[in-house]
């Protein structure tokens, strides 16, 4: 074959391998551009499915936060005898129940509120038992009166965790 044969099947391929690369290229383009619209759609109907999850989700996190508060939860819960110990267990195994009633909520909420209703959780545990531990508390009456007098002094930590809860609902809707 002679050089001008070659030219001649360069000059008849090389503009329909340039066509179809740009066919290529522009239906390539056109298909991911389909395939990104149809991820959004599906997202936003996702979410628009999900929103009322995680809003269940964090009005069951208020009402547990709520129900922790020391000031609810006294009130709530009477002791049966004046042993301040029995006392002090009958309100942390409400509290822990109450936790594992709602420990599934944990998939809707993000992790920064998650852990921060788990502090709460464990602080106010953690504050019974340091009141409980005081020499001045000696019947289950001396307890709740010590617990709610400590509650004047500051914030519980139900009511900041609820105050975080808050802030990021407002944020979500």
């Amino acid at each position: 074959m002679d050089n001008s044969k070659i030219l001649e099947i360069l000059a008849y391929t090389l503009p329909s391998i340039i066509t179809g690369a740009v066919a290529y290229f522009l239906f390539n383009s056109y298909f991911k551009d389909q395939q990104n619209t149809r991820r959004w759609l599906l997202q936003k109907e996702n979410q628009k499915d999900s929103l009322p999850l995680r809003l269940q989700a964090y009005e069951r996190m208020a009402l547990f936060l709520e129900r922790i508060n020391p000031s609810n939860l006294l009130i709530r819960i009477t002791p049966f005898s004046s042993d301040k110990n029995h006392y002090e267990n009958l309100i942390i195994e409400h509290i822990n129940q109450e936790y594992e009633h709602n420990i599934t909520q944990q998939i809707y909420v993000t992790d920064e509120c998650w852990t921060l209703i788990q502090t709460a959780k464990n602080t106010t545990i953690q504050n019974i038992r340091k009141t409980n531990m005081n020499e001045k508390v000696d019947s289950a009456n001396k307890l709740r009166e010590a617990i709610l007098r400590d509650l004047l002094d500051g914030q519980s930590p139900s009511t900041i965790a609820l105050s975080f809860l808050k802030d990021e609902v407002g944020r979500i809707i």
